[in-house]
């Protein structure tokens, strides 16, 4: 645990943003609940990599993001087997998509009627219930007035 805070501390003198996995993410609401973003992104998602370049490295981007939330970035496409929750998560897709979506982005960012669309970025609450979905890319004014 005194390793994530460490990690935080050294990303905000660092100016960037304390990203987290979910497992991280797990321990971490046990010892302090706070507010959650998640962002999820693909290696060939444009906009996303677009966001990366410019309002995750904005340095009242990473101010609010590191201190108002805990913050998580997530490769939709993964194909790793995550524990969270007591629930274990994987990319059921993977042999049966060309671009095979996770089941944690699938369970938190998908839209009734709507394909999963990137990028996708997901405001939780403390009790880890969605506040709000995101389906854009934002630059950084915009990313700071939704956060």
């Amino acid at each position: 645990m005194s390793f994530l805070l460490s990690n935080h501390i050294l990303a905000q003198q660092n100016n960037e943003v304390n990203w987290l996995t979910f497992e991280q993410l797990e321990e971490v609401l046990k010892v302090a609940p706070k507010k959650v973003f998640i962002e999820f992104y693909t290696d060939w998602c444009v906009y996303c990599k677009k966001m990366d370049r410019v309002a995750f490295r904005d340095k009242r981007v990473v101010e609010k993001l590191n201190k108002d939330y805990y913050v998580v970035r997530m490769n939709a496409e993964s194909s790793d087997t995550i524990a969270f929750g007591g629930t274990t998560f994987r990319n059921k897709q993977l042999t049966k998509q060309r671009n095979p979506i996770h089941e944690i982005p699938l369970l938190l960012a998908s839209r009734e009627n709507y394909p999963f669309s990137l990028p996708a970025m997901v405001i939780l609450d403390e009790e880890f219930k969605i506040i709000k979905r995101y389906f854009e890319y934002m630059d950084s004014k915009t990313l700071l007035e939704v956060l």
